[in-house]
């Protein structure tokens, strides 16, 4: 993974939660997200259109992850449950969406099975190489298919990060997929309102 790109594309991140005021978003006014219309689970095509109005929970990564990304699905999703456990309608008002950087092999058959395992909300989303390109460059995610493997079987270095989006589809604050649940559910409470 290029340590200077990595570096580019956070950089704009890091300097915008620098600049917070205390109980403001550390992503207000970050440049990252935007328009998308890619291929749901079901095979439907979605639109960042239709989440207006809720909070959008937004994970990169791909089904054939080997270690990190079912770990962190898991992790966001339990975060999630024990949200809806504890504050049901604030959790109702976040919308889990799995976004691929592998869209040749994340078919939509592919993303129904595994975005199952997690929560039967995650909505598992797919499209063409330059669908997901685009909407990686937009939403500040880096991704490329690693060196060496077959045309079937490779691995694809990316960004770990899940991002919470307000109704209006503004970047909010990065999620620590790395914690607990309930940091998780903690770190959702505190900027859904």
């Amino acid at each position: 993974m290029n340590k200077a790109r990595i570096a580019a594309i956070l950089a704009p991140l890091l300097f915008a939660a620098c600049q917070a005021a205390p109980g403001e978003a550390p992503l207000a006014g970050a440049k990252m997200g935007g328009p998308f219309t890619l291929t749901s689970q079901t095979g439907a095509k979605v639109s960042d259109t239709q989440f207006a109005g809720q909070y959008r929970l937004i994970y990169f990564g791909y089904s054939y992850c080997p270690d990190v990304c079912p770990v962190d699905l898991q992790k966001l999703m339990q975060g999630l449950q024990k949200l809806e456990k504890q504050d049901a309608a604030k959790a109702a008002k976040i919308q889990p969406i799995f976004i691929t950087i592998d869209p040749k092999r994340d078919t939509p058959d592919v993303l129904k099975q595994y975005v199952s395992a997690f929560h039967p909300r995650l909505i598992g989303l797919t499209g063409s190489e330059a669908e997901i390109a685009a909407v990686a460059k937009e939403y500040a995610i880096y991704y490329r298919k690693a060196e060496g493997g077959t045309a079937d079987a490779y691995l694809v270095d990316h960004a770990r990060q899940a991002t919470l989006y307000g109704p209006t589809g503004d970047p909010i604050a990065l999620i620590p997929q790395d914690g607990t649940p309930d940091d998780i559910a903690a770190e959702l409470a505190k900027w859904v309102k």
